[in-house]
């Protein structure tokens, strides 16, 4: 490719004829000369070592889908996981460097010194990233690569715990705390996922190796690891509770947040209006980040009380937020509409005054996400922090009071932080569940269908702004048109579902359950919700009653012809009436979370960590309440 023969890329140029019905194959192996410039016959022993790392390959996901007994279940689970592992890239990107421009290339235009990412000079990627798609979009995102980390652990632990950490070194997070969101614009700013991705990677890191051939059953898990990120995450809180609270009362902005057009303006930009947002998902994005710090902060504190302060920190932050989006001792109503039973963003305009945005999307979902059952043995061990909870109780009542119920121990002597209280889960849960709202046959949409009927419209000085369904591709030019938030199924959003109903139950147990679908007349569990979510979103990949798997169905060939039905695309999105994939095609990227969903056995609980003899906890029993 370079004529002086030089460099780190060649290309080699094979002119083949294929007959019709044959094929033709075509090997390639990289080989060193050996002395005296002969070479070693490269291809005598090629189709044995090739036999035997294919049968390493077929031997590995033997052992790791034992438990799944449905072959296309583990068809589909398999080609999840090579998409995840194919997409890992090599990324180099030195902002000082390019700002520069290339010696040997002419000059940028003087304009690159202001334009974007100028004031990341400090970024200097030269490493192997997980890739949302290193086809359509070789580069990496923040958000997306915490989402890529929990299918990764599961083959390759090591990985995705380095994956992590790297996004928090100091050549990646800004000198401010910030993290980076993506290449062509790092000052964007992502839901804060990276904590609870970290936690649950390390969950998996630990059962992984209690549960190896020689593991330790009471193995602590990689507190290196653990301690090491959570010390940069602190960091990033800081530039979330600096950069991101227009009035300073815990209300949250954020900008688009991952969401794209979720709503009828441009949430990264300034507002037509003037004045800015309060976002219902915003907030309880920093509320989950707060829950996040504090059960990593709690998992530490077993094994250095240190941590109990940080705990307390973010407990009492958490509680700040809840009051705050709850509208608890603000002269403001919170987010929390009663009459719709939802949440919503509110405009604030600069004359005070503020309109809430009735708009049935996962932005009001979203606080589902912020909730934490904690086991009283746990609190146990820390008596620093469960004095703390116990000063709480005693002078911030209303705070106390307004969340779910974390003074009364529910299933398994545990107690709940939440946003939500029993009855606002469910009246959550029955919009959510809806059919003929949220919820679709292949997971729950990011905006309901009521909204087909029924578009919501803001007129601004003339202007007509308004949302409305959209199950398939975007019809907004908003962030470029090549994403939708306004109706299809996002596999990110949905697998976070997931993981919050799973949380509940493990506070509530089996006693609590809600309707699902609503108007079926069949209650289930929130485990068994859970379950039933899953199954849904796993059906885009799995064949149905006809053969055919939803995600292909609109091509033909892919869908039927037997050369290609088994070979699954894994798409960014999916259209929210039949499951077409959509979006960027080759994109496994945070929908390779398919994988953690089919493998069995994947609770997100764990044995409590021993450490410090347990000291009496300061936590009232439910016959004291």
């Amino acid at each position: 490719m370079n004529p002086a023969q030089t460099g780190t890329k060649a290309g080699a140029l094979y002119s083949l004829s294929v007959p019709a019905g044959g094929s033709v194959r075509v090997r390639l192996r990289l080989a060193p000369r050996s002395a005296g410039g002969k070479t070693t016959p490269p291809f005598a022993d090629f189709d044995a070592i090739f036999a035997r790392r294919r049968n390493d390959a077929d031997q590995f996901y033997a052992d790791l889908q034992g438990e799944i007994d449905n072959a296309d279940e583990r068809l589909v689970q398999r080609q999840a996981f090579a998409g995840m592992i194919w997409s890992k890239q090599f990324f180099h990107y030195d902002v000082h460097k390019w700002l520069d421009g290339d010696a040997s290339q002419p000059q940028p235009s003087p304009a690159r010194k202001n334009g974007r990412n100028h004031d990341w000079k400090h970024v200097a990627s030269a490493e192997v990233l997980s890739m949302p798609d290193k086809w359509e979009y070789p580069w990496f995102a923040a958000w997306d690569l915490a989402f890529h980390c929990l299918p990764l652990a599961v083959i390759d632990a090591e990985f995705a715990k380095s994956q992590l950490v790297l996004l928090t070194r100091e050549w990646y997070m800004h000198p401010n705390g910030q993290l980076p969101a993506y290449e062509w614009e790092f000052r964007d700013v992502n839901p804060p996922v990276h904590a609870w991705a970290a936690f649950r990677v390390f969950q998996i890191d630990r059962r992984q190796r209690r549960e190896a051939e020689h593991g330790d059953p009471s193995d602590p898990g990689d507190l290196v690891f653990l301690e090491r990120v959570f010390q940069k995450l602190l960091l990033n809180f800081t530039w979330w509770v600096n950069r991101k609270d227009e009035q300073g009362r815990n209300i949250f902005q954020g900008g688009f947040l991952g969401l794209d057009n979720i709503g009828c303006f441009d949430r990264s930009k300034p507002l037509p209006t003037g004045g800015f947002i309060n976002q219902a998902d915003g907030t309880s994005w920093m509320a989950m980040f707060c829950l996040n710090l504090l059960r990593i902060a709690a998992e530490l504190a077993v094994h250095n009380h240190v941590y109990e302060d940080i705990a307390s920190k973010f407990f009492e932050h958490f509680l700040s937020i809840a009051g705050a989006i709850n509208g608890v001792g603000d002269e403001s109503s919170g987010l929390w509409d009663e009459t719709d039973q939802f949440y919503y963003d509110h405009l604030s305009l600069p004359d005070g005054s503020n309109i809430p945005f009735r708009v049935h999307s996962v932005v009001g979902l979203i606080p589902l996400f912020a909730v934490q059952p904690a086991d009283i043995e746990l609190v146990a061990q820390l008596p620093e922090f469960s004095a703390r909870m116990g000063w709480y109780l005693e002078h911030r009542p209303a705070l106390a009071a307004l969340i779910s119920n974390w003074r009364v121990p529910g299933s398994g002597n545990r107690v709940l932080l939440s946003l939500l209280r029993g009855h606002r889960t469910k009246a959550l849960l029955r919009r959510m569940l809806d059919e003929s709202g949220f919820l679709s046959p292949y997971g729950v949409r990011a905006l309901s269908k009521i909204h087909e009927r029924e578009a919501f419209r803001v007129d601004v000085g003339g202007t007509s702004y308004e949302v409305d369904y959209w199950p398939g591709e975007s019809k907004s030019g908003l962030f470029g048109g090549n994403s939708n938030w306004r109706g299809p199924v996002w596999m990110p959003i949905n697998y976070l579902i997931i993981e919050s109903l799973q949380q509940f139950h493990h506070y509530y147990g089996d006693d609590f359950k809600v309707e699902c679908p609503t108007g079926s007349g069949k209650f289930l569990t929130l485990n068994e919700v859970a379950d039933e979510l899953s199954r849904r979103l796993s059906c885009l990949f799995l064949k149905g009653e006809d053969g055919q798997r939803p995600v292909l169905k609109s091509h033909p060939k892919l869908a039927t012809d037997p050369h290609f039905c088994d070979y699954i695309l894994f798409h960014e999105y999916f259209h929210g009436d039949n499951g077409r994939g959509l979006g960027a095609s080759h994109q496994t990227g945070w929908t390779g979370l398919v994988a953690k969903l089919l493998q069995p056995g994947s609770s997100q609980f764990d044995s409590l960590p021993v450490a410090r003899p347990a000291a009496t906890a300061a936590m009232p029993s439910k016959d004291q309440e």
